[in-house]
């Protein structure tokens, strides 16, 4: 086998996600196909030899080969060349890949993302629906970790309320459901209950912690379902549950002053991801309701 087909063999064990992300991001499975297949053709121009997490690096090239779509579109839609109306059926997916998208990710968040900026979508796609750390989007974006946190935290606001509406907005839809899971998550830590967390824990799940985190003790990063289990079993008794720029989640309180926020990517019930932010800069940028 060459060396050409063992890089082959890898692309395609992640082509499903890559298209699966591609797909949530355009709306369009032949756009998505497009993108997916733009990364295969940079990747035959790198030394893969010299690429040390493959998957991440793919997931940065469809993410920014998405964006780039997404502001192309933008384009054409707003400053036509010919001066006449641009033809935006490239924009709009065809009734049975919405109807295939929305299946996959509600009928609420398709609304969300068809109205989001492109830099918007990506940092809610590739963190909300895929778990990807917001300092592996930040160089996508261009922003800071900080500012693409923001991006996607604005992206949740537009599912909850109309963003015109100065008003706290309603519950997002599955928002009730991840309050329950990140409550019941909270109790099982405080309880010392090993088994309950173990069952509310995808495999795969992964712990991220930020500097400051890092500064009291913590580690970096934490992969696994029985690693992250045993790191929270007996260890949430401080943690308050709340809502982090709407979305449910929990913080760890000095007096009236929040110390730790921890949020949850909760996906079918099931907490694939979590995140523990510390920086006192970072935490006064983000929209706390304590409950």
């Amino acid at each position: 086998m060459t060396d050409e087909d063992l890089l082959a063999r890898r692309f395609e064990a992640d082509r499903p996600r890559l298209r699966a992300v591609a797909h949530r991001m355009l709306g369009s499975a032949a756009e998505a196909d497009d993108a997916v297949q733009e990364a295969w053709l940079r990747l035959r121009r790198v030394d893969a030899d010299t690429v040390d997490n493959l998957s991440g690096w793919l997931t940065t090239v469809v993410g920014r080969v998405c964006l780039d779509m997404l502001r192309s579109r933008t384009v054409r839609k707003e400053d036509p060349l010919d001066g006449t109306r641009a033809n935006t059926a490239e924009a709009t997916p065809d009734p049975a890949h919405a109807a295939e998208l929305a299946d996959s990710v509600g009928v609420a968040l398709l609304v969300v993302l068809e109205t989001l900026t492109p830099v918007e979508r990506l940092a809610f796609v590739l963190h909300d629906l895929f778990a990807v750390p917001f300092e592996e989007i930040a160089p996508i974006v261009g922003r800071s970790p900080a500012a693409a946190r923001q991006l996607a935290s604005r992206a949740r606001r537009r599912v909850q309320s109309d963003p015109s509406d100065g008003a706290r907005p309603p519950a997002a839809p599955g928002a009730a459901r991840t309050r329950r899971v990140v409550e019941a998550f909270l109790a099982a830590s405080r309880g010392g209950d090993f088994g309950t967390l173990l069952t509310m824990l995808d495999p795969d799940v992964v712990l991220r912690v930020d500097a400051a985190g890092q500064r009291l003790g913590a580690p970096a990063e934490v992969r696994g379902r029985d690693a992250v289990a045993r790191f929270f079993d007996g260890r949430a008794r401080a943690a308050r549950p709340a809502l982090v720029d709407g979305a449910p989640g929990a913080v760890v309180l000095a007096g009236d002053t929040p110390r730790i926020v921890i949020t949850f990517i909760v996906v079918d019930g099931t907490v694939i991801g979590v995140e523990a932010v510390a920086d006192a800069d970072a935490i006064r940028g983000l929209d706390l309701d304590v409950t």
